[in-house]
């Protein structure tokens, strides 16, 4: 995927309002850009997802990796792996233990608590509106079975000395080894949500302190040190017990949440100090950084800032992130976990470069989409044969049932495909070219598709109801094929003969060609030429534009052809050596 980048000067340490830039939509509602500031101290990469205010066919909600606390995940396989449910984009999320895995704060969804709030740090809030909240929400818990009601004192985390927790399945498969520990197994419980009794029975009393499996639609609750003997003397088997996940305030109206920190934009304005338990070097250091915003539309706007890659992006200081956010519409919004684990991706493809390895995480906040969802297509197809570019994928992707019209528009306007059907879950074909050639004898050539633009429309509605729609489109283009050079290496000083460049031309065209290094730098310029429908035929003696011989290495021999139906490019390498002998 190239990137472009938009350069702006800034004054001081402050950072340059990001300038406007062309939009790559995701689907329709999610657009993906970059762009790249200069400050006092380097350039800085930016790279931004916009998405719509949640609801409908596209949703922000946490994901948690493995699906459970425990353990860790990249954001791109995270991504790979809910592709069955929905088409996602997004961010990596909290802070976290690199030891268990487990989020420093709140991780909720679908009203459901997986992780409680961090008082001393921020939450952001999905609510029923699409609003995003973000505030600082205080956890506490209590419990009751045959006695007084008790503290609980962690949820789906290890207890303090003398203390209990509650496991649920979002912690894992069974509770962590707590030695002396004695365990209450309850089924069924509730769904677990916030401010409100969530009552269950005791199946099963367990001693010990070893593992416990956490049942499917269950819970254990887990005592130790003092706090195991009241466990065992008010919660014997068949007493039920009452447990409650205390959210101050309360919160109500909130679908899902994440933690992270601090509070960076509010009412508009930057925040230089949120008055959260971070230290100076994690706010003030320059380095990667991660941000999640709304606008003043309620649209949803993720930032990853590349950073501790000199000359490329030297990254931010919280503050700066903070900056950045107002400049680009955020009237509200959470800086999340930064350094390397600052990852953008969408369906499981990076779209920044972390400062290392793509690192493993804990949570991210995904953009998902569960409408019908067409493939990204090959921009410019040339299906002449010469073996570049020749075919075109033409798929669409449904994750639940639903009753879908596929339409193929050809460039003169007309249905060269249409299809009306009922599919369930799954990936699907589109046949191109659209109409099966007819037989032909041996040696003839079948017609290829017409040039110019075309059009792949999928239209559903799904099993809940639910419309959605998406185009790709595509330019065929012939104009180019068949790119040779000749000889295979270009020795300096000339011996034998120069570099011969031929390639075939369709239609007529203003042609560029080019010299170039494997980084994209102009060499020499050989042609800036119309040129008719032939056999073009250009060499290339090995001088740059100086007339000095190159050194020796790998070159790049670029054709570009631009015309009514647009631009289409042909590359090929080629190898230079340097030997001894006259100039």
């Amino acid at each position: 995927m190239g990137r472009r980048l938009l350069l702006t000067v800034v004054a001081a340490l402050l950072l340059a309002a990001p300038a406007a830039a062309q939009l790559r939509e995701l689907w329709p509602g999610v657009t993906f850009d970059t762009a790249v500031q200069f400050t006092s101290n380097g350039p800085v990469a930016l790279n931004v997802l916009i998405g719509p205010r949640p609801g409908g066919t596209t949703i922000l909600a946490p994901a948690l990796s493995n699906k459970t606390l425990a353990g860790t995940e990249t954001l791109t396989a995270i991504q790979r792996r809910v592709s069955r449910s929905a088409t996602t984009a997004g961010v990596n999320g909290d802070f976290f233990s690199f030891k268990s895995g487990a989020p420093s704060g709140i991780l909720m969804r679908e009203g459901q608590v997986a992780s409680p709030p961090f008082g001393e740090r921020s939450s952001a809030g999905i609510m029923t509106d699409g609003t995003l909240d973000v505030r600082r929400i205080s956890f506490f818990g209590t419990w009751q079975g045959a006695g007084a009601k008790r503290t609980l004192n962690t949820f789906n985390e290890a207890p303090p000395a003398n203390g209990t927790a509650l496991f649920t399945q979002a912690w894992g498969p069974a509770t962590p080894t707590l030695p002396g520990a004695t365990a209450l197994i309850l089924f069924p419980l509730p769904a677990p949500v916030p401010n409100a009794d969530l009552l269950a029975p005791v199946v099963e009393v367990r001693s010990g302190g070893g593992p416990v499996p956490i049942p499917l639609g269950g819970a254990v609750i887990v005592g130790v040190g003092s706090a195991a003997a009241v466990l065992v003397a008010e919660g014997p088997v068949g007493q039920e017990i009452t447990s409650r996940l205390i959210f101050r305030p309360e919160w109500p109206n909130v679908v899902s949440a994440i933690g992270g920190g601090p509070q960076i934009v509010r009412n508009g304005a930057a925040i230089f100090r949120a008055g959260e338990t971070f230290t100076p070097i994690q706010l003030g250091a320059r380095a990667p950084r991660t941000g999640l915003g709304q606008l003043a539309d309620g649209r949803i706007i993720l930032v990853a800032v590349d950073g501790r890659q000199p000359g490329y992006s030297v990254g931010l200081t919280n503050f700066e992130l903070a900056q950045t956010m107002v400049r680009l519409g955020a009237v509200t919004a959470m800086a999340f976990d930064g350094g390397g684990s600052t990852t953008m991706a969408f369906n499981g493809t990076l779209l920044n470069r972390p400062s290392g390895a793509e690192r493993s995480i804990s949570t991210a906040l995904l953009f998902e989409y569960t409408g019908v969802f067409v493939q990204p297509t090959v921009a410019v197809v040339s299906p002449d044969g010469d073996g570049i570019a020749d075919r075109q994928s033409l798929r669409y992707k449904l994750v639940r049932p639903a009753a879908t019209t596929v339409t193929l528009t050809a460039p003169d306007g007309t249905v060269a495909f249409t299809e009306t059907r009922e599919r369930q879950p799954g990936s699907f074909a589109v046949p191109f070219p659209p109409v099966a050639a007819p037989p032909v004898a041996l040696g003839v050539t079948a017609t290829p598709p017409v040039n110019g633009r075309w059009k792949l429309q999928v239209a559903a509605v799904d099993d809940l109801g639910q419309p959605s729609e998406m185009t790709q489109a595509f330019t065929v283009n012939t104009t180019l094929g068949f790119l040779a050079t000749a000889p295979r290496k270009l020795f300096l000083p000339p011996s034998g003969r120069d570099l011969g460049i031929t390639w075939k031309q369709s239609r007529p065209a203003r042609v560029v060609v080019t010299v170039e290094t494997p980084a994209g730098e102009i060499v020499r310029t050989l042609a800036r030429r119309a040129y008719p429908v032939g056999t073009p035929a250009l060499v290339w003696n090995g001088l740059d534009r100086t007339k000095k011989a190159v050194k020796g290495g790998t070159y790049v021999v670029r054709v570009t052809a631009k015309n009514a139906l647009g631009t289409i490019e042909l590359s090929k390498r080629v190898r230079v050596q340097r030997i001894g002998g006259p100039s």
